[in-house]
């Protein structure tokens, strides 16, 4: 059982989101552990890109941040302070980016260090279904998950993504659905598809950003993530961010 699966048993699941680098790799570092010790059941870390097209502009502008300091932040950076904190922390961490820079590091070596440095998944929002063979066989042999998304375009091609997932199948519903405090329409439909052809958990979120909403939608699926609300956070504190994501995430995490 990979530590992403075991991390499921018995409970649902808070999952937290950064972007390393912002402000900078130290205090990442210092993040994550905050975030661990919060609650967070799976910590995603996105690895800064110069175009994340799949991202929120509050994050696209975390990515600026983090590629803007003065040493830069690279990938080889990111995985230096992950090997670190891995030793740290208990709790699966996963890597959020985009094929470009897996492929350009080489899918091989990519995942070779995921397993190295301690990461346990990778997400790849850019990543074409038909494509996945390409790093998803390279991946299982480093015992790395690379985790699906789903949108409700096609509930067809819902259940062929979720068929193969591992790890976790990750909802990409309506961030505006839930800024209006509505249940998106589809959402049942999407959950039931999945949950008929995969035991894998499937994980929620894209604007949810309360307790209330965490209460109202945990029920529905395994997990709930939270990605905006937490680098808004870093983004309004900055270097003094830690206390601040220790009690969001601790009011946050009660599924």
């Amino acid at each position: 059982m990979s530590k992403i699966s075991k991390a499921f048993e018995n409970k649902k699941v808070f999952v937290g989101f950064l972007t390393a680098g912002d402000p900078s790799l130290d205090k990442t570092e210092e993040f994550i552990i905050e975030m661990a010790e919060a609650g967070a059941g799976i910590i995603e870390i996105g690895i800064p890109f110069s175009d994340p097209i799949a991202e929120s502009t509050i994050i696209q502008e975390a990515n600026v941040r983090a590629l803007s300091a003065p040493r830069g932040c690279t990938t080889d950076m990111v995985f230096d302070m992950v090997e670190r904190v891995s030793k740290k922390v208990d709790v699966p961490l996963v890597f959020v980016t985009y094929l470009n820079p897996v492929f350009k590091y080489g899918y091989d070596n990519f995942c070779k260090k995921c397993q190295e440095t301690g990461i346990s998944g990778i997400v790849i929002p850019d990543m074409p279904y038909e494509e996945a063979k390409e790093i998803t066989d390279i991946a299982s042999s480093y015992d790395v998950d690379i985790i699906s998304t789903v949108a409700s375009t096609s509930m067809d091609r819902v259940k062929m993504i979720a068929k193969e997932a591992k790890g976790y199948v990750m909802i990409l519903s309506s961030a505006k659905a839930f800024r209006e405090d509505e249940l998106p329409e589809d959402i049942t439909d999407v959950l039931d598809n999945i949950h008929s052809v995969t035991d894998v958990p499937v994980v929620m979120g894209s604007g949810i950003k309360n307790p209330d909403q965490v209460l109202k939608y945990g029920p529905l699926a395994e997990g709930i993530i939270v990605k905006s609300a937490i680098v808004k956070l870093i983004a309004k504190y900055g270097e003094e961010a830690g206390p601040y994501i220790r009690k969001y995430i601790k009011n946050m995490a009660i599924l």
